[in-house]
């Protein structure tokens, strides 16, 4: 927390010797204590995992795999309030309505992302790379394909080639959205998502958004770094890390794939969160033939 302090007073007497008081005076214009790189808490809609649903009532788009970035009052931030320094130059154009959606770069290329979105001090020659993937507008009255129609609308207008409007679509039964699915997969991506036409906007997980992937997903804790062997000599080998279960448990397991070398050079930190995929469980309920994605965004 940033609290700016000014000393009004500084009191000497010749009978004690030192200070005898600091007087000191809060300075926040705005009545509330704010990091300086944080912005208030974002109310952003997260998806729940498919389960056969009627995809009638659904628009799909593609599943970005990048940074999830909201635009509110002028400034771009993670869906937890973190600030996002992007140059002038990517923002200076953008409307002044809420917008919701993605950084991203390209398929598969999550690293690059993560690394030039976290920087303080942006990178321009990294940013002319990045595109604003925008797959919502939130506004609270307004149902989905309302608010679908109003970005589209609104960004293609405007015309600027790095803010680009998700295109949304309907399919006509599961099958042809597993057909789908494969489709998008073969050229790299991550998924699908499945946003309910008439749904309102509203804060958290619910029946409103749902994401389909033909594998899992977890997020788990790393409790510790576990050294390489052979070609990994030097390296990280493993994460040992800390997974709650569906019904609660704390289990520990070894993640020790999908790492490039770089990561294995610097692995996440201990204490951090990452996210992995898998195929099912064991008798345990530990996750199968874990690998290791990316490092959660904060």
């Amino acid at each position: 927390m940033f609290i700016k302090y000014e000393a009004i007073g500084l009191i000497k007497t010749q009978k004690n010797v030192g200070l005898i008081c600091i007087v000191i005076l809060l300075l926040i214009t705005t009545g509330k204590v704010v990091a300086l790189n944080q912005a208030p808490f974002n109310t952003v809609q997260l998806a729940k995992v498919y389960e056969g649903q009627n995809v009638s009532h659904y628009l799909v788009s593609e599943k970005y795999d990048g940074i999830r970035a909201i635009w509110k009052n002028g400034q771009l931030s993670t869906r937890k309030g973190t600030i996002i320094y992007a140059p002038s130059w990517f923002t200076n154009n953008l409307p002044n309505v809420s917008l919701d959606g993605e950084l991203w770069f390209e398929r598969g290329n999550f690293e690059y992302e993560a690394s030039t979105v976290s920087k303080h001090v942006p990178v321009d020659s990294e940013w002319r790379k990045i595109k604003y993937i925008v797959f919502d507008a939130p506004y609270k009255e307004l149902p989905f394909i309302d608010r679908y129609q109003r970005y589209n609308k609104l960004l293609n207008e405007l015309g600027i080639a790095h803010i680009v409007p998700v295109k949304q679509f309907s399919v006509t039964s599961n099958k042809a959205l597993y057909k789908l699915l494969n489709e998008y997969t073969e050229q790299g991506a991550e998924g699908l998502m499945l946003q309910n036409a008439q749904a309102i906007h509203s804060n958290g997980r619910s029946g409103n958004l749902f994401k389909l992937k033909k594998f899992m997903d977890a997020e788990a804790k790393v409790l510790k770094h576990l050294p390489g062997k052979g070609k990994f000599k030097h390296l990280l080998g493993a994460l040992l890390v800390q997974y709650k279960s569906k019904d609660g448990q704390l289990l520990q397991f070894k993640i020790g794939s999908g790492f490039s070398n770089k990561e294995r050079a610097t692995p996440p930190p201990i204490g951090s969160v990452v996210t992995f995929k898998y195929h099912g469980f064991t008798q345990r309920g530990i996750p199968r033939f874990a690998s290791f994605l990316r490092i959660r965004e904060q």
